[in-house]
């Protein structure tokens, strides 16, 4: 069984040729310093920056340098005002990652989580002020034992908390159901509706959103090359629209607001038309405050079915699993920012698992069952790590096809956003494990430590499998057509960069704590944050404080000041280099709209099994090659998927156009 958790992490090819630095990093502060030295570090600044002249001496260092001109941020089409309703990422504090994500004492009630502090976790949801009843910031759920500068413990963002329902009683509201399939023909019509629903996580009842009542919203399943009209009715508390992720459908109906539609008003309705041209999975979501929206519950799955027979093997039963997470605390869910998002460093982590909405998901199969994962990662920020149990597993796809080839794996890693389609052979009875398996990252330690989440249990009955597919499942298959498809676009391959892009931030205004403690954690840059493991500064950063950037190296253009164009037929090469001397360097998923693309190579070294992609994470200090079919004409976006950073301008837009300008014509 080959290893093949690099190359997933870098959405490359199935090969074991990268280097095994993403998911197995030994203690890395030997390269800088010991861990005691660190250590008397953390106490020096701790010491150093609680005094006022150090805050004076901090003011009058970085006056200017550090703020971003937002009036250069709006020559768009993009309605931004309709987009900011944000949300705040405090799951990601690496403490509620410690916390087992399937107990119910990691949510208890009570004004302090006893169960957590036992773990070194301290559940602040008693702390922070409140007012008549009135919503107020509390600190985020984190680990105690990491040091924390006195001055840091009395600050809050700089933005008012959200939830939504306020007011609403929680008993009024109608009780999600789980997901139910709906199979729909060329034509048909499905009625949609976002609304406030009532939610049971861990034990406890939460307002959150749903598409239809249901969570997930419901999965629609067509065949290849159908097109539904989806009539849809926002009622929810906020302005919405719907994204088709990674279909590359009629532009009118791609759900971006201020670019191809308005945002959709509460009480009002919007009828989209959705074409399928892809087999695969994909799935639907808001694109106005993801990070509130999508992370309540607004997301559902899209499975394409091919229209020839033995496009995939021979499976006993599929299983879509959609994975997420959700931040809670003694006092319920955990707020969002109402303004502006929070949690903008790293995006939002939540500390309790979900598959398919459900933090106790259960399927039951029968000894040697082959079953087909349609796996879709949802979360705002964090990057799963799948495993199975030690059973037997092999990648078949991604985001938008087949690759050339399927590959063995241990462990399937998934970005916000992708897809992949994993076939899996359970050929032990007994109750088998689908964890979420890192190695966690303790900044204030310098240390790397194992972490595992129960994401979903497997029971395999001692029932024998009919029919066995054991001799289908253990050959790996080629697949000449992705590898001709791909041929037509092999001249392309080895052509100078048509556009160059860094991905990097700004910051203004954070205080000076906040500033000397990321000159500490960024002593070492990992290439993956599987972790939040800085809460506290995580959390007080909002879109006030931090924008984060796609620059384009040709022009210095940066965000949606940036805007390309070409003529539908085209194929772009764009060169994507993640700055990891940024203030704080971390993979970003990036997402093309309307499109599909092929990762060519990472660092250099060449992905020699392709696959259609529309979300490929950039890791820290990388610099990835993306070949784009420039098909789909329309008004389109280009984004990192981490919600936070999405909604803190991590944006550009480009055009394809029939017969337009485009810029290969000045070149």
């Amino acid at each position: 069984m080959v290893s093949f958790r690099t190359s997933l992490v870098c959405s490359m090819a199935l090969t074991d040729t990268f280097d095994s630095k993403y998911l197995d990093m030994p203690v890395f502060l030997s390269r800088r310093t010991t861990r005691l030295g660190f250590t008397l570090i953390v106490m020096a600044l701790s010491l150093a920056i609680s005094s006022p002249s150090a805050v004076a001496q901090n003011q009058s260092e970085k006056p200017d340098s550090t703020r971003v001109d937002h009036s250069k941020m709006d020559h768009s089409k993009m309605d931004h005002s309709k987009m900011d309703h944000e949300k705040m990422d405090h799951g990601a504090m690496s403490g509620s990652d410690r916390v087992s994500a399937d107990s119910a004492d990691a949510v208890n009630p009570s004004g302090m989580d006893h169960s957590a502090m036992d773990h070194g976790m301290m559940d602040h949801s008693m702390m922070g002020p409140s007012s008549g009843g009135e919503l107020a910031w509390r600190m985020p759920p984190m680990d105690m034992s990491m040091p924390m500068t006195p001055g840091m413990m009395r600050m809050l963002p700089t933005t008012s908390p959200f939830l939504p329902g306020d007011g609403v009683d929680v008993s009024s509201l109608p009780m999600a159901m789980p997901s139910q399939v709906v199979r729909m023909a060329d034509g048909d019509t499905l009625q949609l509706e976002a609304g406030l629903v009532r939610r049971t996580i861990a034990g406890r009842e939460y307002v959150m959103y749903g598409y239809n009542n249901q969570y997930p919203g419901p999965l629609i399943r067509v065949d290849k090359g159908a097109t539904v009209v989806v009539d849809f009715t926002n009622r929810i508390d906020q302005a919405t629209t719907i994204h088709w992720h990674g279909l590359r459908l009629d532009n009118r109906f791609d759900g971006v607001p201020g670019v191809t539609q308005a945002a959709v008003q509460t009480g009002q309705h919007f009828t989209y038309e959705v074409y399928f041209p892809d087999e695969g999975v994909y799935w639907y979501h808001p694109h106005v405050r993801e990070d509130i929206q999508q992370d309540l519950g607004l997301y559902g799955n899209m499975l394409v079915d091919p229209l020839s027979t033995g496009y995939y093997s021979p499976v006993n039963r599929e299983e879509a699993l959609i994975l997420d997470d959700i931040l809670v605390d003694g006092g319920g869910i955990f707020p969002y920012g109402e303004s502006q998002p929070v949690n903008v460093l790293m995006g939002r982590f939540g500390n309790v698992m979900l598959a398919n909405g459900s933090d106790n998901y259960r399927m039951e199969v029968r000894r040697d069952d082959v079953v087909r994962f349609y796996l879709t990662n949802v979360a705002n920020t964090r990057t799963f790590n799948v495993t199975f149990g030690g059973a037997r597993a092999k990648v078949v796809a991604s985001d938008v096809s087949r690759y050339e080839h399927e590959v063995w794996v241990q462990s399937v890693p998934i970005a916000p956003a992708e897809r992949y389609i994993v076939e899996v052979q359970f050929d032990k009875p007994g109750d088998i494990a689908i964890t979420n398996s890192i190695q966690a990252i303790d900044h204030f330690r310098g240390e790397f430590y194992p972490h595992v989440d129960t994401l979903a249990m497997v029971s395999v009955s001692s029932t024998a499998a009919s029919p066995d597919l054991t001799e289908s499942f253990s050959k790996l298959r080629e697949y000449p057509a992705v590898t001709e498809d791909v041929e037509r676009f092999r001249k392309y391959f080895d052509r100078p960069p048509d556009h160059r892009l860094e991905l990097t931030l700004n910051h203004r205004n954070l205080p000076i704590e906040t500033v000397r403690m990321m000159e500490i954690d960024t002593l070492y840059v990992p290439p993956m944050e599987w972790n939040d493991a800085m809460p506290m500064m995580n959390w007080q950063s909002s879109g006030n404080e931090v924008t984060w950037i796609l620059r384009d190296l040709d022009t210095g253009s940066e965000n949606m000041d940036i805007h390309w164009s070409f003529r539908k037929g085209e194929v772009t090469k764009i060169r994507i280099f993640n700055d990891p001397k940024s203030f704080h360097p971390m993979h970003h998923p990036i997402h093309v709209h309307g499109q599909r693309y092929l990762v060519l190579s990472i660092d250099g070294v060449p992905n020699e099994n392709l696959v259609w992609k529309d979300t490929a994470i950039v890791p820290v200090g990388s610099t990835m090659d993306l070949l784009v079919d420039m098909t789909n004409p329309g008004e389109w976006m280009m984004h990192c998927h981490i919600a936070e950073h999405l909604q803190a301008g991590m944006m550009l837009s480009f055009s394809v156009s029939d017969t337009g300008v485009s810029d290969h014509d000045s070149q």
